[in-house]
């Protein structure tokens, strides 16, 4: 996906050691900054929501966020949201929206603070190096249960 002038490529990824489990989450630039993180009971969708959160509170101005979970990428693209929000947060089956507490700060942020904020979805272990760094950093943070950041 083409970059727009100003915007910051950020990758991001959730890991998790079990389902639930212990959980690790990273966002790394491309020749900058990087941080990672952990929860000792988590998923991996929470951490995946997690990694994006923290990197948009991270980092400012316009940003691509680079992701191989369909499950965010997807509800920005598909624009899911959209549907929660008119449905009073019930999905498409009529029950709760998963993950609502990190849903929320997430579109509050993407939508509410007028930045760009733009995700294009990268296939996981497909040699990328981002995403395989980043993947390294959030199974290293599941795995040890502590968090990094340059």
């Amino acid at each position: 996906m083409p970059r727009a002038i100003g915007e910051t490529v950020v990758y991001t990824d959730g890991s998790c050691l079990g389902n639930p489990g212990p959980g690790g989450w990273a966002w790394a630039v491309p020749a900058g900054p990087y941080a990672s993180g952990a929860d000792p009971h988590s998923t991996n969708q929470w951490m995946e929501i997690t990694a994006v959160l923290r990197a948009l509170e991270a980092i400012e101005g316009p940003v691509l966020v680079m992701s191989d979970s369909t499950y965010v990428v997807n509800c920005f693209r598909d624009r899911w949201w959209e549907g929660w929000l008119r449905r009073g947060w019930r999905n498409t089956a009529g029950k709760p929206v998963a993950n609502r507490d990190l849903w929320e700060p997430l579109l509050e942020i993407v939508l509410e603070t007028g930045r760009s904020v733009r995700f294009s979805w990268v296939k996981g272990h497909s040699g990328d190096p981002m995403n395989d760094f980043v993947d390294l950093l959030a199974t290293r943070a599941a795995d040890l249960q502590e968090g990094q950041h340059s």
